[in-house]
């Protein structure tokens, strides 16, 4: 196997290819080809599909470097994220399931991802954002395409909680610059991408970290190329190898956000809501938007 790969995984398994055992070179051979097949493998079933036992596949992870089986996972969706195009990954996440199972499928990998988010939280990295937003003169948040869901969603809770709260719209780089111009050390950013990662949203951060702004991060690797120029890296994991981006864990890491600067700033965050729910009195904002429950009936 001569070595022509850019992948890490690909590249460690040529480097090692001459000193495998016959069983470890069948599964070398075995990842080459079929990456997409296997990355939904366990070390059992993979064992099965090649003809060696579970314990050679796991020893064979552990031989390429990596902490055990599920180490050895993380780089096969690296894999197949970076080798496959949208169509292709659809075809190989949903093909494999019956459209009875879809549904259980899809909310026990996004379970899965949670699970492995809790895995490698940091959690001094998450109180430093906490902190960090807390003293901020001004927040800007920047999230494009699948991201800017989540980006509204934290700005809207932001605006409750704290002053000057900037929810960057993102048509054009030209008009994401125009929202910045005003930013300085005083002020924090925070800029949400997941794969694929926003060439937008990392010149956002990088004309922040310019200005001397803080920037905090919201992406699924300490790879991620949103990380060049952050201060404070929050990881959640989401789903590398399906058309659909599961968004799961990133907005349970938001809502974490949203719930830790609420304890911080209880006074303010009450102070607040009575503001808010005396001017829908008085305007009846809700008077017509709301359906309330009384006694079981609407």
């Amino acid at each position: 196997m001569g070595k022509r790969n850019s992948n890490e995984l690909l590249n460690r398994i040529d480097e090692k290819y001459s000193k495998f055992s016959k069983g470890q070179k069948k599964l070398a051979e075995f990842i080459t080809e079929n990456y997409d097949k296997a990355v939904f493998m366990t070390a059992a079933r993979m064992g099965k599909e090649v003809g060696v036992s579970e314990s050679t596949v796991v020893r064979f992870a552990s031989q390429l470097g990596y902490k055990g089986y599920p180490g050895f996972q993380n780089a096969l969706e690296e894999l197949v994220r970076n080798k496959l195009n949208s169509i292709q990954r659809m075809e190989v996440a949903y093909g494999r399931i019956s459209h009875s199972e879809i549904l259980q499928t899809v909310l026990q990998s996004d379970i899965e991802k949670i699970k492995q988010t809790i895995a490698c939280v940091d959690q001094k990295a998450f109180e430093l954002a906490v902190d960090t937003l807390i003293s901020a003169r001004r927040i800007y948040v920047i999230g494009i395409r699948s991201c800017a869901p989540l980006a509204e969603f934290l700005s809207f809770y932001l605006n409750l909680i704290c002053d000057n709260v900037n929810a960057v719209h993102t048509n054009s780089s030209s008009e994401i610059f125009e929202q910045l111009i005003r930013i300085g050390e005083e002020d924090v950013i925070i800029g949400i991408s997941f794969p694929r990662y926003s060439m937008r949203t990392l010149k956002a951060l990088e004309f922040a970290s310019n200005r001397k702004a803080k920037v905090i991060t919201l992406t699924d690797s300490v790879h991620s190329p949103m990380n060049l120029y952050s201060s404070c890296n929050l990881i959640a994991k989401s789903d590398m190898a399906s058309i659909v981006d599961s968004l799961v864990a990133p907005l349970s890491v938001i809502n974490a956000l949203v719930v830790a600067l609420c304890m911080k700033k209880q006074e303010d965050v009450v102070t607040t809501l009575e503001t808010l729910e005396g001017i829908w009195d008085e305007y009846q904002v809700y008077s017509r938007d709301e359906l309330n429950k009384v006694n079981d009936k609407l």
